[in-house]
């Protein structure tokens, strides 16, 4: 598990996911604020772990460079990745609900992420209700996406749950500046994808072939590249929502 902070290395206010359509922008009071909420940087290499199911952290998280993902570990060893982390996501809040961390986080690829001291979180709330509405904003979608979730691993299909998941990826990466000309580079495995939607690796395999017999998406060699969007999306039961502005702390 990662210990200690490094020197902020990216003030606030050269941030690089701000010029990022997809964030809403600050006020100069927010931007001021959150430069001073910034107490440093963690970084990570490839396969660390950010923090552990169970452990304590003093710090909450906005991750500003590279992949991460979020599991929960069963006694057997079982693994169950709960969601891919994108730069400009939020990390650690629940942590200020629970004692303890109730996941871990991992480092698919090397990260790069900006603290703030959890015990500061209350100044945020009681001096900029903007920000207080962001973190609630957040919390909000991060259960519509447990929403998705449950139905992927309830109703769809295996052909269906891999769809969803790789064009929910692609188009998140999207977002974040990481996919470029219909092209991405997905860091994780076929394990990830299998500990994600809770198939085997084999089922996981097949499942994959088929999908790119479709002719709406080929991934080979950590390239994913997205050929028919509109296929894609109908195969998956993908619903368009409203292009909205993410918050960004």
């Amino acid at each position: 598990m990662i210990n200690g902070l490094h020197p902020r290395t990216v003030p606030c206010e050269q941030c690089p996911l701000r010029a990022l359509a997809t964030f809403r922008p600050f006020t100069a009071e927010e931007l001021e604020f959150v430069s001073g909420f910034k107490a440093g940087e963690i970084h990570a290499r490839t396969g660390e772990t950010i923090f552990a199911q169970g452990s304590r952290s003093d710090y909450l998280f906005t991750l500003l460079r590279g992949w991460l993902f979020r599991y929960k570990t069963l006694p057997d060893g079982g693994r169950q990745i709960l969601n891919f982390v994108f730069p400009g996501d939020f990390l650690g809040l629940q942590g200020s609900i629970q004692e303890e961390m109730q996941h871990s986080a991992e480092a698919l690829t090397n990260v790069v992420l900006c603290a703030f001291p959890r015990d500061r979180l209350w100044d945020l709330y009681s001096r900029f209700p903007g920000l207080a509405f962001d973190v609630t904003w957040l919390a909000s979608r991060s259960e519509q996406m447990l929403d998705e979730n449950l139905l992927s691993l309830g109703r769809r299909t295996s052909l269906q749950r891999l769809a969803y998941l790789l064009l929910h990826l692609y188009l998140r990466a999207e977002q974040t500046g990481l996919a470029d000309d219909g092209k991405a580079i997905f860091p994780f495995t076929q394990q990830h994808v299998a500990d994600t939607l809770g198939m085997s690796l084999v089922h996981t395999n097949k499942t994959l072939k088929r999908l790119a017999i479709s002719g709406t998406m080929r991934w080979r060699d950590r390239t994913f590249e997205l050929l028919d969007r509109e296929g894609l999306a109908a195969l998956a039961l993908y619903e368009a929502t409203l292009d909205q502005k993410y918050p960004l702390i």
